[in-house]
């Protein structure tokens, strides 16, 4: 299916290396969502084998606008700041409905509004209810729609929330969605933490385009993806930063981070604007190596480029936090690093830009797709910057999965709280080299046997892969 929310853009030298690559993968077709009646209830949860309660059924969002007013810790010692939002949700209806959900985690709705009309709290047909349920990980806001939404008919709904942030975690313990920091707060949703900031349909099928206007105190720099709209704006000691989002994106991929940042712009290849943002409080060797390794991403993307077809986004660029969650995220167009960003960790974060942001699994168990192929991208990388060959790389990862014993997991199918595991990333990239190869091993490599859609996408690459 497509439509402007769901676009597949992969040049031509990236087809024919998928197909060397991967022969057999097939693309993926995306399950429509029945309603249980001519005017239906969306379903409360896509069906992802892995995150059943994430993500809804019965409409395809168009465009978030989202107005968000973020107050830091008050006292660094207390990781707890404030958030107050106003999202303004543009959808289209995919079946007949007379209600809808949107995920909300941790946070207070106040006002709901469907196409500038008030909706009231309450339990009835037209109103709107709100279940946090954290033992079973769902966490629904459910909207009432006095008039009903007929298929393919559009409708605008505006939710005023807020309350305390905090440092939320994902089913493995690490910490993840908008997570609090001393000076601000760094937002890396992978996997279904977009819920922690913003109401949103949380399915990777479902991506769309974003408008963020984020106001923080005077001092304080908010970043989020695609390009900044015009200078920030300061009135009353509040400074409100605005961005614009163009290119459809997965929730998991938004990035509203908060901190002490340093902006810096430059130009990659066909004159693609590039904005780093670095924390103040990266020094050091640490700052040393952000510093080379951030110099080499228009060099990057033109070798990219080359394999793969011309860059899919408006924009690329970083933003490098001096506090950490432990790994890095390919947050589109501008991906997030812990503490600092090295060379290999920036060729994989850049990598995801095509294979896992662009171009996309259809379901989070098949990360490896977008694990391997970035894994992948770096022995290319390095193979290109005369470091060592991808022969070599090859040989030296079957030696380690085979000293470790690393070879019994399924990675089409790794379960949830292996989705990040280094067999995934490593055995991924092996699979890849072997297919295009056509070089055996003793051991069994996964079957390509894993569908492609251009419409889902998954996270983060741990900078340290022992998760």
């Amino acid at each position: 299916m497509t439509n402007q929310t769901r676009t597949r853009r992969l040049g031509a030298a990236a087809v024919a290396l998928m197909a060397a690559g991967a022969a057999g993968i097939n693309a993926a077709q995306a399950s429509p969502q029945d309603g249980t009646a001519r005017y239906g209830h969306g379903a409360a949860g896509s069906g992802d084998p892995y995150f059943p309660y994430a993500g809804n059924g019965g409409y395809d969002v168009l465009h978030y606008d989202l107005d968000l007013r973020y107050a830091p810790p008050s006292d660094p010692a207390v990781l707890a700041g404030k958030l107050a939002g106003e999202a303004t949700i543009t959808l289209r209806a995919t079946q007949d409905l007379n209600s809808l959900n949107f995920d909300l985690r941790g946070l207070n709705v106040t006002a709901v509004d469907v196409d500038g009309k008030d909706v009231n709290r309450g339990s009835g047909p037209s109103e709107w209810t709100q279940v946090q349920d954290d033992a079973n990980r769902i966490w629904e806001l459910t909207v009432g729609l006095r008039t009903k939404l007929k298929a393919g008919q559009e409708a605008t709904i505006t939710v005023d929330y807020g309350g305390a942030t905090g440092r939320p975690e994902d089913t493995t313990g690490a910490l993840y969605g908008w997570v609090t920091t001393a000076d601000g707060a760094m937002v890396v949703n992978e996997p279904d933490g977009a819920p922690t900031w913003f109401p949103v349909n949380d399915d990777p099928e479902d991506k769309a385009t974003y408008s963020f206007h984020i106001t923080v105190p005077e001092g304080k720099t908010a970043v989020a993806n695609g390009l900044s709209e015009g200078e920030p704006k300061t009135n009353a000691g509040w400074t409100t930063w605005t961005w614009e989002a163009a290119d459809p994106m997965a929730s998991y991929l938004a990035t509203a981070s908060v901190g002490d940042y340093t902006l810096t712009y430059a130009k990659g290849p066909h004159g693609l604007p590039i904005i780093n943002a670095v924390d103040d409080g990266v020094a050091g060797a640490d700052l040393a190596k952000t510093t080379a390794a951030l110099a080499l991403q228009p060099r990057m993307i033109t070798f990219l480029s080359d394999l793969f077809g011309r860059y899919p986004f408006e924009a690329f660029g970083a933003i490098v936090d001096d506090d950490s969650v432990d790994y890095a995220l390919e947050t589109q167009t501008r991906p997030v690093y812990s503490g600092a960003a090295d060379e290999a960790t920036v060729v994989h974060e850049l990598g995801h830009q095509w294979f896992g942001n662009d171009v996309s699994p259809a379901d989070l168990k098949d990360i490896w797709l977008n694990e391997g192929w970035a894994t992948y991208i770096e022995w290319l990388w390095a193979e290109h910057t005369g470091q060592a060959t991808v022969a070599q790389q090859f040989t030296d990862t079957v030696a380690e999965l085979d000293s470790k014993n690393l070879w019994g997991m399924n990675i089409a199918d790794p379960g949830r709280d292996n989705l990040f595991a280094a067999e995934v990333y490593n055995r991924g990239a092996a699979a890849l080299h072997a297919l295009r190869a056509k070089v055996g091993t003793r051991r069994s490599l996964p079957e390509p046997g894993i569908g492609w859609n251009a419409t889902a996408t998954p996270r983060q690459q741990p900078q340290t892969l022992n998760r």
